[in-house]
């Protein structure tokens, strides 16, 4: 004797006209609440409005019922979606673990997130990174040459002062050049505040048409200022010792990039910091004007130096 076995032996039983126990659940109770509304109400309101009522109560009960998504029905989509919104949404932290996958299936799961960890252990006062086992480093900030307007003797006179520092190294070090959006918006603010200020009719005048200049060339053109950092890192030696090292090639290094034009110095640790959070996160807004800008009540004597950037 052959049994036929359904496929699926997990489908609900149908029980009358080929519908499961909670789809007559689903469209009975709405059903009979419906026609006992109704049966109240056919004295005092007209047929249409009757039908009115009871069409779209109806109507969305069969459909929550009878419509299927992805082998759901509609009453069990909502209910899932309201356990959703209803528990809190944490981001995975910590190590991450993938899950245990067969490996007839041939599936390669992507790492969970977790938090960053950067190779440091410390930053100190005077700016010098620990690593920890790894050493030492500091970051240095490198004004940029206007190398197009020099003569060409000038040029090679930078290029064989940047050649030989470049030769004098004898440990690692990283050129990191950053092109960052600019904010004209502190710059803007101050000079309306200080344009009332001003001594003179004429001064103030002039200081709102520059503030428009500014405001103006925000909005026409993608302002961009560039940052070049110098990486220093001493890999042998830990403590006092790799600190002591990388500050002095720090120094020499200020004093032979003076020789192809660039004035370079040591990021404190705040500095630093600052660094390392906008090179995690390049995209969390946009720099302010680069510091060293006259105020706007500074008296300028002599021409100050060109600066690229």
């Amino acid at each position: 004797m052959r049994v036929r076995m359904p496929a699926d032996v997990e489908r609900e039983d149908k029980i009358l006209a080929d519908l499961t126990a909670r789809q007559l659940l689903i469209i009975g109770v709405p059903g009979i609440a419906t026609w006992v509304l109704l049966t109240g109400l056919k004295d005092v309101m007209p047929l249409p409005a009757l039908v009115a009522i009871a069409v779209p109560i109806m109507g969305a009960a069969i459909a929550a019922a009878l419509v299927r998504r992805d082998g759901l029905g509609l009453d069990q989509l909502l209910m899932a979606a309201l356990r959703f919104h209803r528990f809190p949404k944490r981001r995975a932290t910590g190590t991450p673990t993938a899950p245990q996958i067969p490996s007839w299936i041939g599936a390669e799961t992507e790492p969970l997130p977790a938090p960053l960890e950067l190779p440091l252990s410390a930053i100190g006062d005077d700016g010098v990174i620990d690593l920890g086992e790894h050493g030492a480093a500091v970051v240095l900030s490198c004004s940029t040459v206007n190398f197009g307007l020099r003569t060409p003797e000038e040029q090679a006179a930078l290029v064989s002062g940047f050649a030989g520092y470049l030769n004098s190294l004898a440990a690692p070090a990283q050129i990191l050049v950053r092109a960052e959006s600019v904010r004209l918006d502190p710059l803007i603010a101050a000079l309306d505040r200080a344009a009332p200020a001003l001594p003179h009719p004429a001064l103030e005048t002039a200081a709102k048409d520059h503030a428009d200049y500014l405001a103006a060339l925000a909005e026409t053109h993608d302002l961009l200022y560039r940052h070049v950092l110098l990486v220093l890192r001493e890999p042998s030696g830990q403590g006092r010792h790799a600190a002591a090292t990388v500050k002095r090639r720090a120094d020499d290094a200020i004093r032979a990039l003076a020789a192809a034009g660039s004035s370079a110095s040591v990021l404190s640790a705040p500095q630093v910091a600052a660094a390392l959070a906008s090179a995690t996160n390049p995209t969390s807004g946009t720099a302010a004007p680069p510091e060293g800008l006259a105020a706007p009540d500074a008296v300028i004597t002599g021409p100050e130096p060109l600066r690229e950037g």
